[in-house]
């Protein structure tokens, strides 16, 4: 019964009966991975998807110098390595966790069986897996067109949302955040120092207000420069 509770709060089974949820409860295997475990590795085969119940996980590619690029951060309720399903194929990127982490993993084949009969899980995944593309979209635009201190800012504006408030808190440390922004954490500790000594941001140590909610918007959309 604890599973099917979890599950009834995940968005991406919304709409599913007690019945169904007890279904997916029966497929699902729950892992307890401490901080800094990997849980899949690019190249891996894609046996399956996950749902993060608990505690933080990072998406990552690395380069031939072993320089690493963060592709998501995700948190409770979310999913992460879904195209496996679909395509069959081996995992594209790796999974790290960031914190002592409980994820729920659901193996291909069987998945694949219950969304036959269930169609809506099929259609919410669909959505999720929409909403990961239009971020994939968001990111290649920020590292392609935009300097790192407006990809700072938008970061900064989509926490202050998320947050509701214009007082927030960073979610990850500064070097994966430096990662996920496509920069180095010397330059995106520069970076910080600008916005507080020009009055964006007030800032200390991983909690940050925002000032100029102005001038940051223009920031992440290129209309200043720093």
């Amino acid at each position: 019964m604890e599973l099917v509770k979890l599950l009834d709060t995940i968005p991406l089974f919304q709409g599913l009966t007690q019945e169904q949820l007890a279904e997916l409860a029966m497929i699902l295997t729950d892992q307890k991975i401490k901080r800094g475990q990997t849980i899949f590795a690019e190249g891996d085969p894609g046996l399956g998807f996950y749902i993060l119940a608990e505690g933080q996980v990072k998406i990552y590619k690395l380069s031939m110098e072993g320089k690493e690029q963060i592709l998501h951060i995700f948190g409770p309720g979310e999913p992460f390595a879904e195209a496996a399903v679909f395509a069959g194929r081996s995992y594209p990127a790796y999974a790290d966790t960031l914190k002592d982490s409980r994820v729920l993993f659901f193996p291909r084949a069987s998945f694949l069986e219950l969304i036959r009969t269930n169609p809506a899980v099929a259609m919410n995944m669909l959505a999720a897996l929409s909403l990961r593309l239009k971020k994939f979209a968001g990111m290649i635009e920020a590292l392609s067109l935009k300097e790192v201190p407006g990809r700072l800012a938008s970061h900064l504006l989509l926490l202050a949302s998320q947050q509701n408030g214009d007082t927030l808190t960073l979610t990850i440390g500064k070097a994966q955040l430096a990662s996920l922004l496509g920069t180095i954490p010397e330059t995106l500790s520069r970076i910080f120092k600008k916005l507080n000594e020009s009055g964006y941001i007030a800032s200390e140590g991983g909690e940050i207000r925002i000032i100029n909610r102005d001038g940051l918007e223009e920031l992440a959309s290129g209309e200043k420069r720093l």
